[in-house]
């Protein structure tokens, strides 16, 4: 199978296109050869009228070009009536998607108003009980013609109404029978996606995209990869768009790097047709991340090089570190085999930083650039190497963008029966003065962590990002982005929408500074049941928006405490987390 018709070379996927709305009057087409479109979604009570309005213009007013909205429950589909009518009255024609959980009769109510209904096929039709169960074939077709029942009667509104349809699956909500199936895993969200697809053919509607997303960049990277390669395999009409973004993605620069670590990744390798960037801030700063990333595609690819090759140095759709010997990268560091992947500073940047770091400070210079024995290669030229314990990086200057050329050396490593410990690099090449430090962190973020997401990378240097202080934390923050390293408490937060119980925003800012001193401890922020024991994935702990006032707490994806009023929610999660053995008091001395 693949995802891609080179590793190398970029190529933009070829989809069929899915007409949103009316393209002369303020719609948009998706797909083909249109440029990526992006969206957001506004944060207020669905059946605030007003507040649901002013939100939408003051996305559109950023660039917003789709705007989504929550339909939990009928009532609230209803009122998308007024809400749409009210954006036309004042001539905004942005296309308005109804988002979907559980209600089927929500989805029906609200393809009246709007241009696009989203799905999740984890809980539009099926449960969620986190039941071991064994499915006989006879029980599964059942299972699936029951759902057949429950979705056909939305497709044939859809076709009928010229409206569009997004089939999109979330990591840790897989409904109970594909969880039994398949596991907890691509494949499993590619399969549940897949079965709705074919209801939606067999009715000859193709209205649709795709999306697949994850609060883990590295499983959202295999998912969308897998889902391309299987749409491959079904048949060439089985281009179908995909819309790209990572769940839960959280705010400031943890969101900002998990965001352009997945969605940059998969846009580099020609992938996505539209995207969100989630983040738990106010909606409209969202767009502004989009758009940049957008513009640092072209900086970080290359249509032009010449290698076509089946040639793949890593497996696309299953995850594994790359092996390779453990090296000495000076007297106290090591680096390869099993060590956790080091962090490189070049001599200017230990100069500047290393007097201002403290004993027991873990974001720390790991090793000195200048000092290495590190051979630098050219991957575009036949090259050499006598044994596999010698670290290797791309040699400055090389007419390739980093991701293509650290590729090709592992490649080419690889053909020559190496598997030297690798240095990352994120650029190789200098711009003329120093690039604006939240680009710096998003091109830094998609190189660094599309390779890592490969498998690729022992070490990683940083200088993108001119600042001495800021280049050594980004590359620490890149590291526990995408999952290779843990210095700091691991934050999973949604960006909020009409579901949400609690003020995400400002609850988020008292929990993290209340636990962000805490090492190797993943917490999840969901402001309702939706984003809530499925959507936390793989989180230590929970804190879910039960009711008005209400919290609940989870460990994993279990609920152990009920209904706590909020003004005690945090305190109580402390609490639990004491309980479990996670916690420890921070050390004021720091």
């Amino acid at each position: 199978m693949r995802y891609c018709e080179s590793p190398y070379t970029f190529k933009r996927r070829q989809t069929r296109e899915v007409v949103i709305g009316d393209p002369a009057n303020g719609g948009v087409i998706v797909g083909g050869n249109h440029p990526v479109v992006v969206q957001s979604m506004i944060t207020c009570d669905t059946m605030d009228t007003a507040a649901s309005v002013q939100q939408t213009l003051d996305l559109v007013a950023v660039g917003c070009q789709i705007v989504r909205i929550t339909a939990p429950t009928v009532k609230d589909a209803a009122n998308l009536e007024h809400i749409v009518a009210d954006l036309r009255r004042r001539g905004c024609n942005v296309p308005i998607v109804a988002d979907i959980h559980f209600k089927p009769e929500a989805a029906m109510e609200a393809v009246k108003w709007v241009e696009v209904i989203r799905v999740n096929p984890g809980n539009y039709a099926d449960s969620k009980k986190f039941a071991i169960k064994e499915y006989s074939d006879e029980q599964y077709a059942a299972e699936l013609k029951r759902i057949e029942e429950k979705f056909t009667p939305l497709v044939i509104e859809c076709k009928r109404l010229k409206r569009a349809m997004r089939i999109g699956t979330n990591h840790g909500s897989l409904s109970d029978r594909i969880m039994n199936r398949y596991g907890d895993t691509p494949l499993g969200m590619v399969e549940s996606a897949l079965e709705f697809a074919r209801i939606c053919r067999k009715h000859d509607f193709h209205n649709f995209k795709f999306s697949m997303k994850s609060s883990n960049p590295k499983v959202m990277i295999e998912c969308y990869r897998l889902l391309v390669a299987r749409l491959d395999q079904e048949g060439p009409d089985w281009n179908y768009p995909i819309h790209l973004g990572v769940t839960e993605a959280g705010e400031g620069e943890d969101g900002r790097i998990k965001s352009a670590i997945g969605i940059g990744s998969l846009l580099c390798d020609g992938l996505g047709d539209t995207i969100r960037v989630s983040l738990t801030e106010d909606s409209p700063r969202e767009i502004e991340v989009c758009r940049d990333l957008l513009a640092q595609i072209p900086h970080l690819t290359t249509s032009d090089f010449g290698l076509r090759t089946s040639d793949f140095p890593f497996d696309p759709f299953d995850y594994e570190r790359r092996p390779t010997p453990e090296i000495e990268l000076n007297d106290q560091v090591k680096c390869g085999g099993e060590q956790v992947i080091r962090v490189v500073v070049t001599r200017a940047t230990w100069d500047k930083v290393a007097p201002k770091i403290r004993p027991k400070d873990d974001v720390r210079p790991e090793a000195v650039y200048e000092d290495l024995n590190v051979a630098e290669m050219d991957p575009t030229q036949d090259f050499e190497i006598n044994c596999d314990t010698q670290l290797v990086t791309v040699k400055d200057g090389v007419n390739l963008p980093a991701i293509t050329a650290f590729r090709l050396l592992v490649s080419k490593l690889k053909r020559l029966g190496r598997s030297n410990p690798v240095l990352l690099k994120d650029c190789l090449h200098f711009e003329p003065g120093p690039l604006e430090p939240r680009i710096a962190l998003l091109r830094s973020s998609v190189v660094i962590g599309s390779l890592l997401a490969d498998g690729i990378g022992d070490a990683i240097l940083i200088r993108g990002e001119s600042g001495a202080g800021q280049s050594l934390r980004l590359a620490y923050n890149i590291l526990q982005a995408a999952g290779c390293r843990s210095f700091k408490t691991d934050y999973v937060a949604c960006p909020s929408c009409g579901r949400t119980l609690f003020n995400l925003q400002t609850v988020t800012a008292r929990i993290k500074a209340r636990t962000e001193h805490l090492k190797g401890v993943k917490i999840a922020i969901m402001g309702c049941i939706v984003n809530g024991p499925g959507e936390m994935a793989d989180a230590d702990f929970g804190y879910v928006g039960g009711a008005p006032g209400k919290i609940n707490l989870y460990v994993g994806k279990t609920p152990i405490k009920f209904n706590i009023p909020e003004a005690e929610a945090v305190e109580r999660l402390v609490d639990l987390i004491r309980e479990h053995g996670k916690w420890v008091e921070p050390d004021t001395a720091r």
